[in-house]
């Protein structure tokens, strides 16, 4: 619980304001996403990851809401290196539609709200993936995720700006485009 506690103060020590673009403008400057607006809440019991129809989705509004977050960024001349996402469809929907780089899968961010025992490795993967990236990456995936990264919860489209000092992810921005 003591080391819980202290890496929650260590990824508070930073400032994270409400749409803070200048914080992305930061070397290390990392981006992670919670995929935008999908009603519901998990997926049905019939979910299959290679099968979108089986999963919660996207809908109209949430496709607009990534590609408004897409353009916002561009229009800020934001762009990454990389775009990872977990396999889920609708990451894989939203990092497409943000248009903000190369979108790849990356199994380390697939979610694992009905598994919370792959956690800690889970976690563990994706800060290796960010300790050993070579320029700014966009991370879109779900809000188990980002809560185990980064200590706190997300709305859907929110995007957190972090790096890492000392080995371990500081929130120093969060970026909101309304839905």
């Amino acid at each position: 619980m003591f080391k819980r506690l202290l890496l929650a103060c260590l990824l508070f020590a930073g400032t994270a304001q409400a749409n803070d673009w200048d914080a992305l403008r930061q070397p290390g400057a990392m981006a992670i996403m919670r995929h935008a607006l999908a009603p519901g809440v998990g997926d049905p019991g019939s979910f299959a990851l290679d099968d979108c129809s089986t999963q919660r989705n996207l809908d109209d509004r949430g496709r607009a809401q990534a590609e408004r977050i897409g353009a916002a960024f561009r229009d800020r001349g934001i762009g990454f290196d990389a775009v990872l996402t977990s396999q889920w469809c609708r990451t894989r929907e939203t990092a497409r539609l943000l248009d903000l780089g190369p979108v790849s899968d990356a199994p380390p961010l697939n979610s694992f709200f009905r598994d919370r025992a792959s956690r800690d490795r889970q976690t563990e993967e994706t800060l290796d993936i960010v300790a050993k990236a070579d320029g700014p990456l966009m991370l879109v995936t779900h809000q188990v995720n980002i809560s185990a990264l980064a200590g706190r919860s997300t709305r859907s489209g929110e995007v957190l700006v972090f790096r890492l000092v000392d080995g371990a992810p500081r929130v120093t921005g969060s970026i909101m485009i309304d839905p």
